[in-house]
């Protein structure tokens, strides 16, 4: 009786930590898009993304990737629009591996530095660079979600990379293991696709850094065996 009443709390509490996080998302996500849009109009709207940047690796310094959960607003667009197109397969585990991610922000990051170069001292044909960047991305951020996942994207993105390395011991989902029972209801609620019970045999859990401080699996653990620092 009091297991059932514990599975129907963490239901609920679930329930509720999602909606709270969708209503933001759906926010932001659709503030992405009329930033997407409007750049092709107004390309200074582009200098949003090198903020952006400094803000998830800022932010990761102190609180881990938590900038990725629901204030990035492409992330937040993800879950929120391209969830709706995507099979939600698992990502291979190579695509969130180190040489992967590596190759993807060394590309990126050369390309960047060539075009400010370029384009200086012009402040509208590097937001217009800056657009055209978050563009591209974004596409083949679409594609990545029509065959794999939403947030397939979010594996190899360099700000969510850099947060990741950044971030990785900060803020850190800890574990009580006498009360975990391997349910994998908090490896289901994972937007990331990880799998936070496989702490209880390794405390050095793979793509660690990669959680989002979400807290949807700690809502959704009936033994209340996860939780956050605080």
């Amino acid at each position: 009786m009091g297991g059932e009443m514990g599975k129907g709390s963490a239901r609920e509490g679930l329930e509720r930590a999602k909606r709270s996080r969708r209503a933001k998302q759906v926010v932001l996500g659709t503030v992405f898009l009329a930033l997407l849009v409007g750049g092709w109009f107004y390309s200074l709207i582009g200098y949003f993304i090198p903020l952006c940047m400094v803000a998830g690796v800022g932010l990761a310094s102190v609180r881990g990737r938590k900038w990725c959960n629901w204030m990035c607003p492409r992330g937040s667009f993800a879950d929120t629009y391209m969830k709706l197109i995507s099979p939600e397969r698992k990502i291979p585990g190579w695509l969130r591996g180190t040489p992967v991610r590596l190759g993807v922000l060394a590309f990126l990051m050369a390309m960047l530095a060539f075009q400010i170069v370029r384009l200086w001292p012009d402040p509208y044909a590097i937001g217009r660079f800056f657009v055209i960047l978050l563009t591209v991305t974004t596409v083949v951020g679409v594609f990545m979600a029509l065959f794999l996942h939403q947030r397939a994207w979010c594996s190899i993105c360099p700000i969510g990379s850099l947060s990741s390395w950044v971030g990785k011991d900060r803020y850190q989902l800890n574990m009580e293991k006498d009360a975990c029972v391997n349910c994998g209801l908090c490896a289901k609620t994972c937007p990331m696709q990880l799998a936070p019970q496989e702490m209880k045999e390794n405390e050095a859990m793979a793509f660690k850094g990669d959680c989002l401080k979400c807290g949807l699996c700690v809502k959704a653990c009936p033994k209340q065996a996860l939780r956050f620092p605080g």
